[in-house]
């Protein structure tokens, strides 16, 4: 069993735990926040043997072989390279880090100290997402794209309110496209790659994050478009347009179903059913690498690539955070 230690008491941290124990591959042992006591509530909870409120102390813990880090954008790049550092490998929540100088050095961080470093991106990993991609030949020579995640924030209403919370603090590197947007720009970079240009727009809050935005990008026979939003919701599919056909995506990020309409002939809905809890896949993912010691997968790549993209993009919408005056510190 994959000894597991959590930083972060939210949802999607027990949505993760729910998922790791579903694998049957995962005991879950430690529990990490700043609140000692919603750490003590949790590890009671999910009967887990540890609970801290000092990452040092975590981090120096022996019986811990993995830690899963849900925190806010901002503190991901610390608190990973203090667990790798110390011996522990690393699931981390999307975005790996705040922007590509950070992500490159925790890289290099996990490949010196021999550890994993894995970015929780769960649709890489879905069944419905590995039948997208072995349907694109099916379509012919693709011709248009549109990837969309647009989804009203539980937080804008406290925005508006004059509140300042962290999905709209560039303290915490928030915002839309760093939030979701990442969803359907990791999408469309894992399956053509760096596009050939793009141009990208966006309307920025007083807070100085992007509400929601655009981007178009162009793959000379081909162009891919971006939507994503905290402030709207959307009610449009995805979709990816070839000569011979064309992908219908409900629900980029999870892929919940794939319907195929060729040109000729009837509709096919082409996805399975998927766990319940989509976190599921990404969990025995991770697994499947910690049994083999891959230091050097796949989603290093592409962590790489869409750290990179979402640099350039943020430089053009005019996002900038405090996180990026970033320098290494040995």
């Amino acid at each position: 069993m994959i000894k597991l230690a959590i930083i972060g008491t939210n949802w999607i941290t027990e949505k993760f735990i729910d998922a790791a124990i579903q694998t049957n591959k995962y005991q879950l042992v430690a529990i990490y926040s700043r609140d000692v006591n919603k750490a003590k509530i949790f590890a009671e909870k999910y009967h887990a043997r540890h609970f801290f409120d000092n990452l040092l102390r975590l981090a120096n813990q022996p019986n811990i072989d993995v830690v899963y880090i849900a925190s806010p954008n901002s503190l991901h790049f610390s608190q990973a390279k203090l667990m790798l550092e110390h011996g522990k490998d690393v699931i981390c929540e999307k975005p790996l880090t705040s922007n590509y100088q950070q992500t490159k050095a925790l890289i290099d961080i996990a490949e010196h100290n021999q550890r994993i470093i894995f970015e929780a991106l769960k649709t890489y990993y879905l069944p419905n997402y590995q039948l997208i991609k072995s349907y694109l030949p099916k379509l012919g020579k693709i011709r248009k794209v549109l990837l969309n995640y647009c989804q009203y924030s539980s937080r804008y209403d406290s925005y508006l309110n004059g509140n300042n919370p962290n999905t709209f603090n560039p303290i915490f590197s928030n915002g839309s496209l760093m939030d979701i947007g990442i969803y359907p720009l990791s999408f469309g970079l894992s399956l053509w790659g760096q596009p050939q240009q793009f141009y990208a727009t966006s309307s920025l809050l007083a807070s100085g994050v992007d509400a929601h935005g655009s981007v178009l990008c162009n793959y000379n026979d081909f162009d891919m478009i971006i939507w994503h939003s905290k402030v709207t919701n959307s009610y449009i599919s995805s979709e990816i347009q070839g000569e011979n056909g064309a992908l219908v995506i409900d629900h980029l990020s999870t892929c919940h179903q794939v319907t195929f309409h060729p040109h000729q002939g009837e509709e096919k809905i082409i996805s399975i059913t998927q766990q319940s809890n989509e976190l599921y896949y990404e969990a025995l993912e991770f697994a499947k690498l910690y049994k083999q010691r891959t230091i050097d997968h796949q989603g290093i790549g592409l962590s790489l690539l869409a750290s990179s993209m979402l640099n350039k993009i943020r430089k053009q919408i005019g996002v900038k955070y405090p996180a990026d005056n970033f320098e290494i510190k040995e």
